[in-house]
């Protein structure tokens, strides 16, 4: 008998009838025989609309009273998931995050999971009944209500998995595995049937939105093997897992693309040790992340650096770095949001030569200029204007034999 974790988002517990397909599937899978734990997200935009209450009261509301409030959202949807398995003879019962006794920090609204205490889960589950958590959501030291911040529910399964020692742990969404390609820009991107820890992280870092970067470090650090598959049809999903001789032998399994990301250029700041501190400084105490990097050799002593940050983050970093070029004495500064990055991933990488100049090539050859290049052990990554964002991407995983076939 195996331990499956499942976990279903907003999405596939949009409305009553969702709710319904999924106490469907999961009093299926009980039938056959495994022990089956549920991890839920609150009802697609339920925590929006508890955002909007809580902003039309105050402008900036206590971070522990929010998370008293928007931890409701999942336990509206523990309920219901309960009471439609209850209906379909699939005993089952739904915990809190604070009753699973999910312990984290005693930061809100971005909390991080300490200790997991699995014993109310497991008597249950030896009691033959379905248990269906709330995620996103713990408590901490003093019982205080946290939340996980963004992509929580996913992070609250696969540390759950971890904790239990599940045999797997299935994410649910509206997708139906991890592609080489978003499909929506590339009719022909292909789903994978596994892919690394390390390059779902690379994927999930450059734009992919499949599943959040916390819950894909969690099932490294702890090898939980993850299944990405859709709540809407059935399928093999794509299986995440270690590295092993049997995968795939592909040098490139997937091209990522992310379209948040902006460029600020200083000019004609003095080239001396120090310097890249002196203006990155001032951006990571605004909380400002900073993406790629590159500092030109400069002349008479000076030198211009360009780095990118996230589009929503453009702004605050212009007024920065603004206002550090007019301490230094710099030249100028300049920015551009027209920009888009483009980005290879794969094992293979380790161990086949040549994939930078094939993939420059193939690029140049469609007349796509590159603006800037950041490289990893298996990832190499280009930011180029947003006009070739789907050109690019399409380019790129023609040359690389990503395609399905016809």
């Amino acid at each position: 008998m195996a331990l499956i974790v499942h976990k279903y988002g907003g999405t596939s517990l949009g409305s009553i009838d969702r709710i319904k397909a999924v106490a469907e599937r999961v009093h299926a899978a009980r039938k056959t025989g495994d022990n089956i734990v549920v991890v839920v997200s609150a009802m697609s935009g339920e925590t929006d609309r508890l955002l909007g209450l809580a902003n039309e009261l105050s402008e900036v509301p206590a971070p522990r009273e929010i998370d008293v409030l928007l931890s409701t959202g999942e336990q509206v949807t523990i309920a219901l998931l309960s009471i439609a398995l209850k209906e379909r003879g699939c005993d089952a019962i739904s915990y809190t995050g604070g009753q699973v006794r999910i312990l984290t920090d005693n930061a809100h609204n971005k909390a991080r999971i300490l200790d997991i205490s699995g014993q109310h889960i497991k008597s249950n589950l030896a009691a033959g009944k379905v248990v269906v958590v709330a995620g996103f959501q713990g408590v901490d030291e003093e019982g205080n209500i946290t939340t996980l911040g963004r992509g929580g529910s996913d992070t609250t399964a696969v540390a759950l998995a971890a904790a239990l020692k599940a045999d797997e742990c299935r994410i649910f969404t509206d997708v139906d595995g991890v592609y080489t390609a978003d499909p929506r820009l590339v009719s022909r991107a292909r789903r994978l049937d596994t892919i690394t820890y390390e390059e779902m992280l690379e994927l999930s870092s450059l734009g992919s939105k499949v599943l959040q970067i916390r819950s894909v470090e969690f099932a490294q650090k702890y090898r939980v093997k993850l299944r990405v598959l859709s709540s809407f049809e059935e399928g093999p999903g794509t299986l995440i897992t270690e590295e092993d001789e049997s995968m795939e032998e592909a040098i490139i399994s997937g091209i990522a693309h992310n379209k948040d990301e902006a460029k600020l250029t200083i000019v004609g700041v003095p080239d001396k040790p120090g310097i890249a501190h002196s203006i990155l400084g001032p951006i990571a105490d605004a909380n400002v992340e900073v993406d790629m990097i590159v500092q030109n050799v400069g002349a008479d002593n000076l030198t211009d650096l360009t780095f990118t940050v996230h589009r929503n983050d453009y702004d605050k970093a212009l007024a920065i770095l603004k206002a550090t070029c007019e301490n230094m004495g710099a030249r100028e500064v300049t920015g551009d949001i027209s920009i888009v990055k483009i980005s290879v991933v794969g094992i293979g990488m380790r161990s086949h030569a040549g994939v930078a100049s094939k993939m420059f090539n193939a690029l140049a050859k469609e007349g796509i200029n590159i603006i800037m290049i950041s490289t990893s052990e298996i990832k190499i990554s280009v930011v180029v204007h947003e006009k070739y964002l789907e050109l690019g991407v399409r380019t790129l995983h023609s040359e690389f034999g990503l395609e399905q076939e016809s």
